[in-house]
């Protein structure tokens, strides 16, 4: 069966891995976000019910 040798797939998997990590990774973590959350209060709604004239 193909798919249980390793000699093929444990190279890829070993570069992409690589990749990831010396390439990509480095990249993305000094990215910033741009919309910094805020701590704000959220403000309190108030829920009236309706004045049923049948009740």
């Amino acid at each position: 069966m193909p798919q249980l040798n390793p000699t093929p797939w444990f190279p890829i998997m070993l570069l992409s891995w690589l990749t990831f990590a010396l390439i990509i990774q480095p990249k993305l973590l000094p990215f910033t976000y741009t919309n910094t959350p805020s701590n704000k209060l959220t403000p309190t709604i108030h829920i009236h019910s309706w004045n049923w004239p049948w009740t």
